[in-house]
């Protein structure tokens, strides 16, 4: 680097550093993000270009920043977050009763409440959701068919929405009947009719570690016991897990989320998809498939499903609109391939159907062509908070602290120093009014005491800024006082 020669070219570039690195700390720069030209930056702040050069040179030193011959400059994605969590230890032990409920109840609290700090719950921002649109089709469809709008819909679902659903999972790759699919009240109704259909009390349930608390909830309700196999951060369900499980234990079917997993954000390939498949198939294991995120992927193409491998019709695929266009709406479904006679019974005798209002207003906003639009400014806003959320964990949280580095979904999956409790930390964060959750309610074994699952769902705000920065200062608080 030229050596400067005076305390006002040093205050001129470090100036220019400091506004680099704020627009990184605001999220107007996110990882990957190409930096402004020389040329621009020197018209827009009223500098030489030899100053804003020497300036994104020391960045370039940092490792905040690269250079790529004939493209600039970009912002680097490794330098700016912490480093990815490792694969948890298999500790595959006897199936075992779930006893979560708990304290899943006492953090499910945070549901609805607007004053929190949003790390808790995992959906978009009002911000992102196509509020407007869906507003105004909701108020025409009850202004002009208020008779069909406020009577009981058909028991599996609204035929338009129906329709609509079976389009774009053909779309996508997933076989689907025109009628196969059965509208639920949200994807967890779905889940929780796909396991009745498959399951009796007693039964054994194969899971991934970690996996969605809900999920384990269900199964104490239902009376079931778990199984875990791990969930790799980077690979997911390894096929070679599976098959271990399925010649040790009973299993009478499976409950997996292939893509970007809930907590852990993971991704199975399409090639163990496959296998996992055709080794459920061969002893004729139900599986069940939580689809819920595979829309929120961030890389050029979506990710298979295990659905469109399925040619026994085992697998019963369950998702919803819950975390992409209407949370508050509850529509769900699943593609229950052989068990629809079993489904549709356990729907009629649960809740009769789904609401007639909400089902007509997102088939509507699917039949008008709205969808891929806005999923694709929401992938894009997604993937941005995520970027600023990682480059400001590094900033505020203990050396020796890791987290996932996802290609999609909502949420991260943070390993902390071993000696945290993450119970003690989410009860302490909440004193505070920042909702996090505690990773030992993703598993039914004594695992991830030490992690922390926090939503990226919300569009980045000094709020949350600061939420961040008081949740890594209790963080550093609780080691200190471990090391003490």
């Amino acid at each position: 680097m030229p050596e400067l020669t005076s305390d006002r070219e040093t205050f001129r570039y470090r100036s220019v550093e400091k506004h680099i690195t704020q627009m990184i700390q605001t999220g107007a720069l996110s990882l990957g993000d190409r930096l402004p030209s020389l040329r621009k930056l020197s018209t827009n702040l009223g500098m030489s270009i030899s100053t804003i050069n020497q300036a994104y040179l020391e960045l370039e030193r940092k490792g905040i920043i690269e250079s790529r011959p004939r493209s600039g400059f970009f912002v680097r994605r490794n330098s700016t977050r912490l480093p990815r969590t490792e694969k948890s230890p298999s500790s595959m032990k006897e199936p075992r009763p779930v006893t979560r409920s708990g304290l899943i109840q006492s953090h499910l609290e945070a549901v609805g409440r607007e004053d929190d700090v949003p790390l808790a719950v995992i959906a978009p921002g009002p911000e992102l959701l196509p509020l407007r649109e869906l507003g105004k089709i909701t108020a025409g469809i009850i202004r002009d068919d208020p008779a069909r709008a406020m009577h009981y819909a058909p028991i599996p679902g609204c035929p338009e929405l129906i329709r609509q659903i079976a389009f774009r999972s053909m779309e996508n790759g997933i076989p689907s009947a025109i009628d196969e699919p059965v509208i639920t009240a949200g994807c967890l109704e779905a889940l929780y009719i796909s396991l009745r259909s498959t399951c009796r009390r007693g039964d054994t349930v194969l899971i991934q570690s970690p996996t969605y608390y809900c999920f384990l909830q269900l199964l104490e309700t239902l009376g079931l016991r778990a199984i875990e196999i791990p969930s790799d951060p980077e690979n997911g369900v390894s096929p070679a897990d599976l098959a271990h499980a399925l010649s040790t234990f009973d299993i009478a079917a499976c409950v997996l989320a292939p893509n970007y997993n809930n907590p852990d954000s993971s991704l199975t390939p399409d090639e163990a998809k496959q296998e996992i498949v055709r080794l459920l198939a061969e002893r004729d294991i139900p599986l069940i498939e939580d689809d819920v995120s595979t829309d929120l992927y961030f890389t050029p193409n979506r990710p298979g499903t295990y659905k469109q491998f399925d040619q026994k019709g085992l697998v019963m695929l369950c998702s919803s609109f819950s975390k992409t266009i209407a949370p508050g709406y509850r529509v769900g479904w699943v593609l229950p391939g052989r068990f629809r006679k079993k489904v549709l019974e356990i729907k009629a005798t649960t809740n009769v159907c789904t609401a007639s209002p909400s089902q007509m207003a997102i088939a509507e906003y699917l039949r008008q062509g709205r969808m891929e639009r806005h999923l694709k400014r929401l992938r894009r806003a997604l993937e941005k908070q995520m970027d600023t959320m990682q480059f400001h964990l590094k900033r505020y949280f203990p050396a020796g602290t890791r987290v996932t580095h996802p290609t999609g979904g909502a949420v991260l999956w943070l390993e902390l120093p071993r000696s945290i409790d993450s119970v003690d930390l989410s009860y302490k964060a909440r004193a505070q009014s920042i909702g996090i959750i505690p990773g030992v309610v993703f598993s039914t074994q004594d695992k991830f005491s030490n992690y922390i699952r926090l939503s990226c769902g919300a569009p980045w705000s000094e709020k949350l800024r600061e939420g961040l920065e008081k949740l890594g200062k209790t963080t550093h608080d609780l080691l200190n006082l471990q090391e003490k």
